[in-house]
């Protein structure tokens, strides 16, 4: 059962992109920390580039039509996890540094779980686009792991 395209989760991708080096930025200009600063901004750097790729992806699918029958409670889900959990643009009140690090590890997290998820309903030939996607959070999700105060 498909009901995603792949464009429209790649079009999540971007804007997921967009959001973290929002965050990154934001992150990096807010504590002294070279060490983490430098982090932060590697980081946004890199949201950069993954918006670039995601963008390349675009100019290469090609559209299809949707099926027509589908669990509409699990797309609603989807959906509402996309918004409320990846695409909530509300920055938390970050206080301490550690707390930067934290937000981040759940955002790259949650986007991975998404991905994970999302990739159950598309094409078979499309799953590795999402595949690249999963790995380039994971590479994040890692960074941050492994940042040390």
């Amino acid at each position: 059962m498909n009901i995603f395209s792949v464009r429209e989760i790649i079009e999540f991708a971007v804007e997921i992109e967009k959001n973290g080096e929002s965050f990154y930025r934001y992150a990096a200009g807010k504590f002294p920390d070279e060490k983490l600063k430098s982090l932060f901004l590697t980081l946004a750097d890199e949201e950069v580039d993954h918006r670039k790729k995601f963008e390349g992806f675009l100019e290469k699918i090609e559209d299809y039509a949707m099926p027509e029958a589908f669990n509409e409670d699990y797309y609603s889900y989807l959906r509402a996890y996309a918004g409320e959990k990846i695409f909530n643009k509300k920055l938390p009140e970050i206080k301490k540094p550690v707390d930067a690090v934290q937000f981040a590890l759940n955002a790259e997290r949650d986007s991975i779980l998404y991905y994970i998820e999302a990739k159950n309903f598309v094409l078979a030939d499309e799953k590795k686009i999402i595949d690249d996607i999963i790995a380039e959070e994971k590479r994040h999700f890692v960074k941050l792991s492994q940042f040390k105060f």
